[in-house]
């Protein structure tokens, strides 16, 4: 299977081509990663595309980081993702983006227990904690908390890892979700979130107030 994998969720947006290599269990990528102003991820991806020697209607599947994370950056990866399934008739696979990051602290030799922090505005954070061995494997499902159970976690010699982790934590990690991890978990069936319907990943409550009807003066 050829995966193109975006991973737009964090300050860092990457997009990659990921498939499976010739030996069991191996991969052959191809990245880009942004940490600047976005550009179009159609110029993005027809540059990578050049560079792994593949054509657009030879892709399968695409992989999408649903956050949590950048509410707008997830938006605009599921748009894009969306229009192109309907162009090419792809599958769409959706993968957590904090499991990416707890895998991609994995693939970078880290090992033990760490916990994804997330920035999740009005001074809440997601959280999730992961055993990180031959898998990443999660330990504690992700929530919503405060700044001061992350400052609390800290203290208690918590690893603390995600693409902030050292605004709010001195001794955090800085680990960002890459298209090419997220491609690869996708490859493996890992971390996959149904495609048939993709959402961002967010665990608040939608909430609205309606307006009241207009009032016109007689």
């Amino acid at each position: 299977m050829k995966i193109l994998a975006f991973e737009f969720s964090s300050p860092q947006r990457s997009v990659a081509t990921v498939r499976a290599g010739n030996r069991a269990g191996s991969f052959v990528a191809a990245e880009a990663i942004e940490s600047g102003p976005a550009r179009g991820a159609l110029g993005v991806v027809d540059e990578l595309l050049r560079e792994a020697g593949l054509a657009r209607e030879q892709i399968d599947a695409l992989a999408i980081g649903l956050g949590p994370g950048s509410y707008t950056g997830i938006r605009n990866a599921i748009a894009f993702a969306q229009g192109w399934q309907l162009a090419r008739d792809v599958k769409l696979l959706g993968v957590s983006s904090a499991g990416c990051i707890a895998e991609q602290a994995r693939a970078d030799g880290w090992s033990g227990r760490a916990t994804v922090v997330i920035d999740a505005q009005r001074e809440e954070f997601y959280v999730a904690t992961y055993e990180l061995a031959e898998t990443a494997r999660e330990v504690e499902p992700l929530r919503l908390t405060t700044l001061a159970e992350v400052r609390r976690r800290e203290q208690n010699g918590d690893v603390l890892i995600g693409p902030e982790a050292t605004r709010w934590a001195a001794s955090g990690r800085i680990v960002f979700p890459r298209a090419t991890t997220l491609g690869r978990l996708a490859l493996a069936g890992e971390h996959l979130v149904d495609g048939g319907k993709l959402e961002p990943i967010y665990l608040r409550e939608t909430a609205f107030v309606k307006a009241p009807p207009p009032r016109f003066s007689a």
